[in-house]
Formats: structure tokens, C-alpha cells, sequence
């Protein structure tokens, strides 16, 4: 049996959340509609029963610790399932609720990189909508360096990340993973160019160097990049501008234009797979389960 003084209430996780948003006990006060006093005793409390230093205290405000990034990421996890619960629960209550296959209701926290939210994620969330008007996703993109979108979902900031899948960066501990497409990269350059190249190569820092470093090594004609582009957007437009070579992934090439020509790089050329993350208990949610089907049945549809 589970030990109640080690119990947090969900007031105790909500300040710890607030503290780790805002910087400090005076900042995280304000929003949560308590004094800095009782904010401060919160957090002491919640360290007492953790066994645990959860936040750095200095004249700058509070950052939490190792520990206290764990805690605050179970905690907004946790905060997150208490939404859920009564979400679904309202609606199964209802006539022909989800429980019949009926309409779901509350927020869908997504995270996805710049290319993903463009050009996969509309379609897919167009059908969901549709089929559910009380359901509104919330969708925030992220770069897909470090931590990238697998790292939302697991600091409990997204319910479900779009990622790249077996890149450098692994996606962390404890997280459910599937794969939603395989897409291949291609040589892109500008429409008509006589020796393409020969164009100096353009790349960006959330490229997957990982997918294609192998692939790379064996390419004696490819230089080294000499402009680093902010984004895989801007990469594009400037090779549409004349400015260079590219070698994109298919979802980045989907905005090209007629002033681009893309080139198959053979049978042997890099692919990098595509796949949602989630929790194990977000994957158990309706919404949640309902977005992976229509990002599932994307893969039978056309490109847009």
C-alpha cells in the first residue's frame, strides 16, 4: 500500500509547475492566486515528503534540479490525466459519448517540427475536428535538435509529439513510439540549371545529419555546406533564388514550386522515418488514439 505522506495533492503539483514555468516563488504567486509565503511553503513541503531538493533557490528566481525536473515533468503529467478524466468522462456521460464511438471534447496538446505541422498534421486534424468540433488541438512547433518534440511530451508539455524516429537523438525512456512514414531524401535545385552539382550546398541545423552522415561520406560530389539556413523554409527559398543545392527530405519538399527541380538520389539514397511519441497513459486516451488513427490513415492518402 502506497505511502500517503509521500502522496502529492494536485494543489502541491500545480504550484511545483507554476514555480518551474514562471522562474520563482514570486512570479509562479501571482497565477496561482497565493502569496509568495505560501508558494514557498508549498515547495517546502513537497520536497520534505519527496526526500528531495527540487529547485535551486538564488537571486534570480528558482530553477529546478535534476530531481525537480523529474517532478514537475510527472507533475504536468499527472495535471494533464485530471483534464482527461473529466473530458472523457463528460463525455461518455453523454448521449452517444465516446464510449458509442461518439464526439470528444477538450484540448489536444501537440508538438511537431516546422515540416510535420506545414504539410502533415492539417489534413489529419481537418478529419479529427471534423468529426469532433468539441476537440481543440493545440499545436506548438518545435526545432527537432536536442530534446526536440520526444522531449515535450516526455517534460509533459504535449500529449503527442511528430518526430523523427532513429535520428542521433533518441527518443527518451519510457515513451511509446510508431512510425508514420518512411520519406526519402532528394537532391533539390534550381529549375534548369545546367550542372546542379556543381551549386553550392545550402543546409540547416535540423537537418538529420544522422540519416544521411553515412550516405554523405560516400558522395565525393557533395562540398560542404557553406550557407547553415535558420530552417528547411528557407533553405528552399533560396535555392529557388538560385543560391545553391539542397538535399531535403520529402515532407520539406512539399511546398516547392516551379522554380525548383527535385532529383531522385537512386536506390541507394538516405530516408528518415517519421512517427508519433506518446506516453503510456496518453496513449491509453481517446483524443490521443483518435489523432494516431488519422495520422496513420495519411499514409494511404495522396500528398497534398
Amino acid at each position: 500500500m502506497a505511502d500517503s505522506t509521500t502522496e502529492l495533492a494536485p494543489q502541491e503539483l500545480r504550484v511545483l509547475v507554476a514555480v518551474a514555468d514562471t522562474g520563482g516563488f514570486s512570479a509562479a504567486a501571482g497565477p496561482l492566486g497565493l502569496t509568495q509565503s505560501a508558494v514557498s511553503h508549498s515547495v517546502r513541503g513537497s520536497e520534505a515528503k519527496l526526500g528531495a531538493v527540487l529547485f535551486e533557490r538564488g537571486r534570480s528566481g528558482a530553477r529546478p534540479t535534476p530531481a525537480g525536473e523529474r517532478a514537475v515533468a510527472h507533475a504536468r503529467r499527472i495535471l494533464r490525466l485530471y483534464e482527461v478524466l473529466g473530458a472523457e468522462v463528460r463525455g461518455a456521460a453523454a448521449a452517444g459519448g465516446p464510449t458509442a464511438g461518439g464526439p470528444l471534447e477538450g484540448t489536444l496538446r501537440i508538438a511537431a517540427f516546422r515540416s510535420a505541422a506545414l504539410h502533415l498534421l492539417p489534413p489529419a486534424l481537418e478529419r479529427l475536428t471534423a468529426r469532433h468540433p468539441g476537440l481543440r488541438p493545440e499545436v506548438r512547433v518545435v526545432r527537432e535538435l536536442g530534446a526536440g518534440t520526444a522531449g515535450e511530451v516526455a517534460a509533459g508539455r504535449a500529449d503527442l509529439g511528430i518526430a523523427t524516429l532513429g535520428g542521433s537523438d533518441a527518443v527518451p525512456a519510457g515513451l511509446l513510439r510508431g512510425e508514420l512514414l518512411e520519406e526519402p531524401y532528394s537532391l533539390v535545385h534550381p529549375a534548369g540549371h545546367p550542372d546542379p552539382r556543381a551549386l553550392p550546398l545550402l543546409d540547416w541545423n535540423e537537418n538529420c545529419g544522422s540519416y544521411t552522415r553515412a550516405w554523405w561520406r560516400r558522395q565525393d560530389w557533395i562540398p560542404r555546406a557553406t550557407v547553415q539556413a535558420e530552417d528547411d523554409g528557407m533553405v528552399l527559398t533560396m535555392v529557388e533564388r538560385g543560391l545553391g543545392m539542397a538535399i531535403m527530405p520529402a515532407l520539406s519538399l512539399r511546398g516547392a514550386g516551379d522554380a525548383v527541380e527535385i532529383t531522385d538520389l537512386g536506390p541507394e539514397r538516405p530516408t528518415r522515418s517519421v512517427g508519433y511519441v506518446t506516453t503510456r497513459e496518453q496513449a491509453g486516451t481517446l483524443s490521443v488514439q483518435a489523432l494516431i488513427r488519422e495520422l496513420r490513415a495519411q499514409r494511404h492518402r495522396p500528398a497534398a
